[in-house]
């Protein structure tokens, strides 16, 4: 016995100080990443030190970089950063909750019910009152979009709720019926769109941060913020409940009152995120499966690791959408698409034996 434990601590100590120094290496990856943001568009060489110091009042700097910078690629970098974090952290949250590398935010029904409420937004938008129309101008495809992530969660976990208790097989199932019913539901709505509401509904549909505004920002950021400083009290939870439901609550840990945390923060940021991008993918199951390779699964070092590399990957995809097509602007998710859909055939092949068993 004495043999076991002192070859494992050495194992779980040398896997917490990599999973650190990763850390370290994220973060000045993230911050090399959001300059390279800062600089990188259609408009040409731009002085982005330069903007960023007169900003400080250190120096000066032309209005033209002034205004490309703070106006315009300031608040898509900030977005695209948040929302990365926001889609890698959920993944990572569900995982651990399903106990399955393969879940997704999806699952819970936060896409299919913010995707339902956006496009009743943009097709059924005009028959509002004029004055609710005006009251919220341009964030009525986000609030609609936000509202219907939250009500499909919430009507998900009601019917996965019985006696006290959930059940993540019952919500997993209801999560699929749900997703089919709000898809049904979209398409026909789509189905009464004229051409115009059609082109916007496919551009949204795709994902992209190109609208990102201070106003959005503001909006939807608090809400992704605070599920980003939630979910890392899960993690002691998500370590336990891999070692079975029982076993966790024997361990003193409230399984009812972590469900219920780690369901509402991963609706609440992907809602929220699906509001201000539209639909984005793969970053939910890419980004924590491919830390759980490099530093091992404890959520205590996964979950803020899976911020900082989910940050990363959406800057990324974001710079390469600007030039793929360029003067065009090729739309964030199939970017995701083609980068996160062969990994994911990977990690399926990879665990094909344990989903046949």
């Amino acid at each position: 016995m004495a043999i076991v434990e002192t070859r494992s601590a050495p194992l779980a100590g040398d896997r917490r100080d990599k999973a650190r120094f990763l850390r370290l290496v994220l973060m000045a990856l993230l911050a090399l990443t959001m300059l390279l943001g800062l600089g990188w568009g259609a408009a040409g060489d731009t002085d982005v030190i330069g903007a960023l110091m007169a900003k400080a009042g250190i120096g000066e700097a032309s209005l033209r970089d002034m205004t490309i910078v703070w106006d315009i690629r300031m608040p898509r970098v900030l977005t695209g950063a948040l929302v990365g974090a926001a889609l890698a952290v959920a993944g990572a949250v569900m995982q651990g909750l399903f106990r399955n590398p393969l879940a997704d935010p999806g699952l819970v029904g936060v896409s299919a019910g913010a995707g339902f409420g956006a496009v009743a937004a943009i097709v059924l938008g005009g028959l509002l009152p004029i004055a609710l129309q005006n009251l919220v101008g341009a964030y009525l495809v986000p609030i609609a979009a936000f509202l219907g992530g939250w009500i499909s969660t919430l009507l998900l976990y009601k019917i996965a709720t019985r006696g006290g208790r959930t059940s993540v097989a019952t919500m997993l199932l209801a999560g699929i019926a749900l997703g089919a019913l709000t898809g049904a539901l979209t398409g026909f709505i789509v189905y009464k769109a004229t051409d115009d509401q059609l082109r916007d509904l496919t551009f949204w549909g795709m994902g992209s941060v190109a609208g990102a505004t201070w106003a959005k920002l503001l909006t939807a950021g608090p809400i992704i913020a605070l599920a980003l400083l939630a979910a890392p009290f899960l993690a002691r939870a998500l370590d336990a409940l891999a070692l079975g439901e029982a076993v966790a609550s024997h361990m003193g840990i409230d399984t009812q009152r972590m469900k219920r945390i780690a369901i509402l923060s991963v609706a609440g940021s992907v809602g929220a995120s699906v509001a201000i991008t539209g639909g984005i993918g793969f970053i939910g199951i890419v980004v924590p499966h491919l830390l759980r390779l490099l530093q091992g699964p404890e959520h205590r070092n996964l979950l803020p690791n899976a911020a900082l590399l989910g940050a990363i990957t959406l800057l990324i995809a974001d710079m390469i959408s600007r030039v793929a097509v360029a003067p065009a602007e090729l739309p964030i998710g199939i970017v995701t698409a083609c980068l996160g859909g062969p990994f994911f055939l990977w990690i399926l092949l990879k665990n094909r034996a344990l989903l046949e068993s």
